[in-house]
């Protein structure tokens, strides 16, 4: 492993790419410090650290922190993840959209950009509703904003338009010149950035006794069983045995091969969670317009993370969009033509519809444990903080499927750029790492 480290200071575009990510990671680092106009930083910070645990506690740890500081990048890149999601879901609704997507490069660069329009859009909107918001917010009677009405609206949602704006820029850079994915290295960067502060408040904590040590250790053996057993699940992988058929070309003989149909566990990663905690934070966005609605304010405790039916809520919105983000990716009857086209087959199964029907059966048993997977992982730490009200971060099971995922991916990647110039990888045993993303062999 140390070895395989010290490879990467010998291959200078390796070398050069990190740098790259490194530097932009770096500046959007920096922009998480530059407040909105008109916008009292010390006392925002107060009135979030006081609902640390609740659902725009959740929402500050996803934006790395951005958000207690009232930073123009608040929103963080959460409305182009929402747009990309609309443009998937749009994709089977919209014969246009549909054809594009089949029209390779060309087609994709064009929902790319239909993507970025879409996250601007809901950049100006979501900026429209956070803007009011910090309107509302006060800290032992004091406004967290200097001077409220239609002029600090207008500039809060330009500044936190173009903050978005700027990050998408950042994590196309990335993409393209660095090293992983730079949407999620960026928000995994966030995620990260709050551990050393996190780790330093838990200490204190300790030290003055409000946390017991006995109950500290469990609850790192809880975090530490959680990453293995999220690594365990997103590297696992059903493997469908394929036999192609030989086939006579001119005078050359070609197939003849066996190879295999890997079907990830965790088809559809961190969607499910983001979905479901996405439609949990309407209530809490709700209540900033209508503070005097017994119904919505009722809603809202109704959902709070340290009640028993939010959690109940949350299992069951990750168990539906697993299956239906599954349905909407996954496409059996495109996978069966492909097979039969290049003359490949699944062993005593008939190529087209009996073999859609049987790899549809086999991802909906997949999807089923993936759900059940995704459940457990996001639920549990909601359930330690139920345990544990005054711990002074919130452990989100969201936020660590996406920095083990995102890990992972970014060591594939590495590792692949050493293994294309005859060094050897990260694992001893010479296995590649899987990242999230996996291809037919």
């Amino acid at each position: 492993m140390t070895a395989s480290f010290a490879n990467i200071g010998k291959v200078p575009e390796l070398r050069q790419r990190l740098l790259f990510t490194v530097g932009l990671l770096a500046v959007y680092r920096l922009g998480v410090f530059i407040t909105v106009p008109g916008v009292d930083r010390g006392l925002m910070q107060k009135n979030i650290d006081e609902s640390a645990g609740g659902l725009f506690g959740m929402f500050n740890m996803f934006v790395g922190g951005a958000f207690e500081k009232a930073s123009v990048f608040s929103l963080g890149i959460m409305p182009y993840i929402s747009a990309s999601i609309i443009l998937q879901l749009l994709t089977i609704v919209v014969p246009t959209l549909e054809r594009l997507s089949k029209e390779g490069e060309q087609g994709r660069k064009k929902i790319n950009q239909y993507t970025r329009y879409g996250a601007i859009v809901l950049a100006f909107v979501q900026g429209w509703f956070i803007a009011a918001d910090l309107e509302g917010r006060q800290y032992r009677g004091q406004s967290v904003v200097l001077e409220s009405g239609f002029i600090f609206r207008i500039i809060t949602v330009l500044s936190l338009t173009a903050g978005t704006a700027f990050i998408m820029w950042l994590g196309e850079q990335i993409t393209e010149r660095g090293v992983g994915n730079g949407m999620s290295l960026i928000i995994f960067s966030g995620i990260v950035a709050r551990l050393p502060l996190d780790a330093y408040t838990t200490l204190q904590l300790v030290q003055q006794e409000v946390i017991q040590p006995l109950t500290l250790l469990f609850l790192l053996a809880i975090i530490g069983a959680a990453v293995a057993f999220v690594v365990y699940v997103e590297r696992g992988q059903r493997r469908i045995p394929v036999q192609y058929s030989k086939r006579v070309v001119g005078r050359k003989m070609y197939g003849g091969s066996s190879s295999y149909l890997p079907l990830r566990v965790n088809t559809a990663n961190v969607i499910p969670p983001i979905f479901a905690s996405s439609l949990l934070l309407i209530p809490a966005t709700l209540v900033q317009f209508f503070p005097e609605s017994g119904l919505v304010t009722q809603l809202q405790g109704f959902l709070l993370p340290t009640e028993f039916s939010y959690n109940i809520v949350y299992a069951l919105l990750i168990m539906f969009f697993t299956f239906f983000y599954t349905s909407v990716i996954f496409h059996p009857e495109e996978m069966a033509d492909n097979l039969k086209k290049f003359g490949g087959y699944i062993p005593g199964i008939r190529p087209g519809k009996n073999t859609a029907d049987y790899v549809e059966r086999v991802m909906t048993r997949l999807t089923a444990g993936a759900a059940i997977y995704l459940t457990a992982v996001c639920v549990l730490p909601n359930a330690l903080l139920v345990m544990q009200s005054n711990l002074p971060f919130y452990f989100g099971g969201t936020a660590l499927l996406i920095v083990v995922g995102t890990a992972l991916d970014t060591v594939s990647q590495i590792e692949a750029h050493l293994i294309t110039r005859s060094y050897e990888g990260f694992s001893a045993s010479g296995a590649r790492i899987r990242g999230r993303r996996t291809t037919v062999s």
